[in-house]
């Protein structure tokens, strides 16, 4: 204990507190000023931090619109299955056994293509989804960090995974409000490290 803290003590403990608080209330001040809770640790919600970010709410649009033109597009490509099989059938009667099989098969082959072929898109959707929480996350991480630092937090912790915690620690509104601030929607923000 530095010289003019033993000197407080000596003179009561409580005047030595009163004077640690006095010395404290400008930086609880500032952090009330600017809005943050000072906390040692700090909880977010990362999934609505990503879903209800500017951000967020773009990626997942963009995704939900490319998802609905897959989605008629899959009825259209079951539409006409669905007709070639009924024609097909309709032939059956009329043709000779090995013929109808090896047109059967090719069939069937079509139809297992376009399975593949709507499963690669549909794959192709959700990884999209995982690549932008991945930027993302990366382009946060400065705004996060400015919260540890004006909050005093060492640690930012995933609230579903908290079993228990005060409401004061969850700076997930807060966060988004920064983030919102800092990159927007990010529209051409995500492959600027790629060009």
């Amino acid at each position: 204990m530095n010289s003019a803290l033993c000197l407080l003590f000596a003179q009561g403990p409580f005047r030595a507190l009163c004077v640690i608080l006095a010395l404290l209330a400008p930086l609880q001040a500032l952090s009330q000023q600017l809005g943050v809770p000072q906390r040692a640790i700090l909880t977010i919600s990362s999934d609505r931090l990503f879903s209800e970010s500017a951000f967020g709410r773009r990626v997942i649009d963009e995704i939900e619109a490319d998802g609905a033109v897959l989605a008629a597009e899959n009825e259209r490509i079951i539409t006409q299955l669905s007709k070639e099989e009924r024609e097909l059938t309709a032939r059956r009667a009329e043709m000779e056994p090995a013929a109808f099989r090896a047109l059967a098969d090719a069939f069937d082959a079509k139809v297992q293509s376009h399975r593949e072929s709507q499963k690669a898109k549909l794959d192709a959707l959700a990884a999209r989804t995982d690549e932008a929480r991945g930027a993302f996350l990366e382009m946060v991480q400065p705004v996060l960090a400015r919260l540890m630092q004006e909050t005093g937090a060492g640690v930012i912790l995933e609230r579903s995974n908290v079993f228990f915690s005060a409401n004061a620690t969850d700076i997930t509104d807060l966060a988004i409000s920064r983030i919102d601030a800092a990159i927007g929607d990010g529209k051409g923000l995500e492959n600027r490290d790629t060009e």
